[in-house]
């Protein structure tokens, strides 16, 4: 059997990291032969790759200067197939593709929503004109939900229908016994009041501080509490901003943590207070563990998982009035548990796999 090869920058801990480490943990199941390139092998995410699969470190720190070994890495493995995740790596994986003059199949996967991500890029101005010029080269190309699919066709000009939609690989059974995991956690003792639980990267696209200005208008009205997991480099100004609304004794920031789903097990409500995303994830991981969700119906992904509100609310971005009122009926009248996880294992990592190895031609 020939090798797929993901290729990834590294696997810290970001919604892309996660999604390829559960891509290779579904496909390991099926004996498939893997490889893990990495511009770097770091990351929290690595211990969590299988055994099975082989890590490949470039060691070439940026991903630009990954280019050169990932051409050499094509050309003497000859992998049947490349899964490449995140524009400026996809970018990095044609040019590289190109340098080989190999025929391994070249997949690439949008993990965002680029008419919106695009100005918040460090990279920002490099990137999307490159994407417009390599993108239209790969095999294919797929979007994480419908959304950032027909938005990447929009801003790359490319037909309709040319980028395939995979939701992403979520709910396995892994995830469902993480979520039983013990947790040793002094707000969530018998009789402890609701906790409100939001779980992403500290920057501008997850938006927490319009959650921590709906929170503050929540706490005025009842006992409730507040934690957020992750971390990033709006860190300093978010605990200002805790300080400033005087919420500081109800809110929690302990960092990226190795199992979040013992927290969302816990959690009476799940917030995703996002700008943008590419569909959302955490909002499947919550509701895969039972519990309730509110999002943003920001561009893309939470209406498509919360189907238009049916399974939770969504509300205006930045809006933190309509938020703390939506955070305040969910506490009243919670989705039920049993609709929250049948939902959810629509995301599954085995539907995930099977349609990957669709697209990758991997027979």
């Amino acid at each position: 059997m020939r090798r797929i090869a993901f290729f990834v920058a590294n696997l810290h801990g970001g919604g892309a990291e996660r999604v390829a480490v559960n891509l290779l943990k579904g496909m390991s199941l099926r004996g498939i032969p893997l490889d893990l390139v990495m511009a770097s092998a770091e990351g929290p995410y690595l211990n969590q790759v299988p055994q099975q699969v082989r890590i490949v470190d470039l060691a070439a720190g940026r991903t630009v200067k990954a280019i050169l070994p990932l051409s050499r890495y094509l050309r003497q493995e000859k992998p049947l197939a490349l899964l490449s995740h995140m524009n400026h790596v996809n970018v990095a994986a044609v040019v590289a593709r190109e340098l080989a003059s190999t025929q391994t199949r070249l997949v690439l996967v949008e993990h965002d929503t680029l008419s919106v991500a695009k100005s918040k890029l460090l990279r920002g101005e490099l990137v999307p004109p490159l994407m417009k010029l390599l993108y239209p080269r790969a095999d294919a190309i797929v979007g994480v939900s419908n959304g950032a699919a027909r938005d990447l066709e929009a801003q790359l000009g490319l037909a309709k229908g040319k980028v395939s939609v995979i939701y992403n690989p979520v709910v396995d059974d892994e995830l469902l016994d993480k979520g039983k995991a013990a947790l040793d956690h002094p707000w969530f003792q018998e009789g402890s009041p609701p906790v409100f639980l939001a779980v992403g990267r500290l920057t501008e696209q997850k938006d927490f501080f319009t959650l921590l200005e709906a929170f503050e208008l929540v706490r005025r009205q009842r006992l409730v509490r507040l934690i957020i997991l992750g971390e990033g480099d709006e860190r300093d100004e978010l605990e200002a901003a805790i300080a400033r609304l005087g919420i500081a004794e109800d809110v929690s920031m302990p960092g990226f943590v190795e199992n979040p789903y013992a927290y969302m097990s816990r959690a009476s409500v799940l917030v995703l207070s996002s700008r943008w995303e590419g569909l959302g994830v955490v909002l499947i991981e919550a509701m895969a563990c039972g519990c309730p969700a509110i999002a943003t119906d920001c561009p893309n992904g939470p209406s498509e998982i919360l189907a238009a509100g049916k399974y939770g609310p969504l509300v205006p971005i930045g809006d933190a009035v309509s938020l703390s009122v939506s955070m305040l009926q969910m506490l009243e009248t919670p989705v039920s548990r049993d609709i929250l996880t049948q939902r959810a294992m629509y995301f599954s990592i085995d539907r995930a796999v099977s349609e990957y190895l669709d697209v990758l031609n991997y027979k």
